[in-house]
C-alpha cells in the first residue's frame, strides 16, 4: 500500500499531489481520488497541446490488479468480454468486464497480457474494488487476484511529440499500437525499479501510458517536464482529457456506459470475443445482438451554437422526447458543440434533433464518432 496521506477531505491523493499544487492545480473529486482537473493554462491550451504537440496527464487514480497464477490469462479469458487469444504476450487489449446476468458493464478497462500466469488489469478508479471482488470471487485454485491500486503511479504522454519526450528520458518508444515494453529509467538503473511503457491513451493522438512503482512517481514525472520544455509540452488535467476523449467518441463508465447498458448498446461490439466459449453476459448478449439492441449510443454535433450538457433532454421534435446526453462538452478543435447520447435505434442515423440547452432547443446532427480523426494508430 502506498503511504502517501489522504487529503483533508479524505479523498485519495497521487504521490505527485505536491507536484500539481506547485503548478497552480485545480482539483476534483474522481473515483475517490483528488486529481486536477485543470492547470494555470486552462483546459483549451491544454487540449490544444495533445492535439499539436505534447501533454502529460496524471491518472494515478485508475485502477491497477494483477491476476496470477497458473492459469491466469486463461480465467481472464474466460470471465471478460474481449479474446485474449487474438493478442501475444506483451501486448494490451481494451476489454469489458459484463454482468454475467445482465450484460450491463461493469466497466471497460485495459488488460497487460504479460504471460499465461500474470496479467495486469487497469481498471477505472471508482469500479477498481468491484472488478477485483468478481474475479476474486470466481478464481479457479492457484489464481490470485491483488488490487494494487495505490502501489503505482500512471502518466499518460500524449499528442504528436510523445516520443521524442520519452526518448529524452531514455524509455523505449517506436513499438506497435496496444503493445508495451518494460524499461528501468535513467535514474534508477541499478535499483531494479522498472516501467510499463504502452503504446495506448485516451485521447486519439499518439501517445503512451507509463505505469511505475510510487517510489519513482517524482523523478519520473520531472524528467519528463524537463524534457517536455523544448517540445511545448503542458501538465493537463482531467478537464483535457474529458474534451479529447468527447471528440473521440471514446465512452466514459459513468456516464456512456454503465450496469444500464450493454457493449451492443454502446457499440462496443468489436470488443467482445463472440466466437469465445465463455466471458460474463455471453448468453444475454448473443440474443440482444440477434435481435438488435432497443438504444444505441451515438454522436451529436451542434447545427447552430448550442453547448450540450450531460443529462440535457434530446428529442425528435419539441413533443417527442428521446433520451438524455450522457456526454456533451464544446469541442476546442471543431470549435462546435459536441456530444454523445444513447439514442432509441429507430431514430435515423443521420437524424436531426433537438437539444434543449438551458430551455432552446437547440438543433444537433447525428453523426458517427470520432468527430476528429485519430492520429493514436500513426507509426
Amino acid at each position: 500500500m502506498s503511504d502517501e496521506p489522504a487529503a483533508p477531505t479524505d479523498l485519495l491523493t497521487s504521490p505527485l499531489h505536491e507536484r500539481h499544487v506547485a503548478l497552480g492545480a485545480k482539483f476534483a473529486e474522481f473515483g475517490g481520488w483528488s486529481m486536477p482537473l485543470e492547470y494555470s493554462s486552462g483546459v483549451v491550451k491544454e487540449h490544444t497541446a495533445v492535439r499539436e504537440a505534447v501533454g502529460i496527464f496524471d491518472v494515478s487514480h485508475l485502477g491497477k490488479a494483477l491476476v496470477s497464477g497458473p492459469g491466469a490469462a486463461a480465467y481472464v479469458n474466460a470471465t471478460l468480454s474481449n479474446d485474449l487469444g487474438r493478442i501475444a504476450p506483451g501486448k494490451a487489449q481494451y476489454t469489458l468486464c459484463c454482468d454475467d446476468a445482465t450484460g450491463g458493464i461493469v466497466d471497460d478497462l485495459i488488460v497487460y497480457l504479460h504471460d499465461d500466469e500474470r496479467v495486469l488489469l487497469v481498471p477505472n478508479a471508482a469500479n477498481t474494488v468491484e472488478v477485483v471482488r468478481r474475479l476474486a470471487a470466481q478464481a479457479p485454485d492457484g489464481v490470485t487476484v491483488t488490487n494494487q491500486h495505490r502501489d503505482h503511479v500512471v502518466l499518460a504522454v500524449q499528442g504528436p511529440k510523445s516520443d521524442e519526450v520519452l526518448d529524452a528520458v531514455g524509455l523505449p518508444t517506436g513499438h506497435d499500437y496496444m503493445s508495451f515494453a518494460e524499461a528501468v529509467p535513467p535514474e534508477e538503473r541499478g535499483h531494479g525499479s522498472t516501467v510499463v511503457v504502452c503504446r495506448t491513451g485516451y485521447t486519439g493522438e499518439r501517445g503512451y501510458e507509463l505505469i511505475a512503482p510510487n517510489a519513482v512517481a517524482v523523478p519520473l514525472w520531472d524528467a519528463l517536464v524537463a524534457a517536455g520544455e523544448e517540445h511545448g509540452m503542458l501538465a493537463c488535467g482531467l478537464g483535457s482529457r474529458d474534451t479529447l476523449r468527447t471528440e473521440m467518441g471514446y465512452p466514459l463508465h459513468g456516464q456512456d456506459i454503465s450496469l444500464e447498458v450493454t457493449p451492443n448498446q454502446a457499440r462496443l461490439g468489436w470488443a467482445v470475443g463472440w466466437g469465445k466459449e465463455a466471458f460474463w453476459g455471453r448468453e444475454v448478449l448473443l440474443a440482444e445482438r440477434e435481435r438488435g439492441p432497443e438504444r444505441v449510443l451515438r454522436g451529436l454535433i451542434a447545427v447552430g451554437r448550442g453547448i450540450p450538457r450531460p443529462g440535457m433532454s434530446v428529442s425528435l421534435a419539441p413533443d417527442v422526447p428521446l433520451c438524455e446526453i450522457t456526454s456533451g462538452t464544446f469541442s476546442p478543435t471543431l470549435r462546435k458543440g459536441i456530444g454523445l447520447a444513447l439514442v432509441p435505434s429507430f431514430v435515423n442515423a443521420e437524424a436531426e434533433v433537438g437539444v434543449d440547452v438551458r430551455g432552446r432547443r437547440e438543433i444537433f446532427q447525428l453523426v458517427k464518432p470520432p468527430f476528429v480523426d485519430p492520429s493514436v494508430r500513426e507509426a
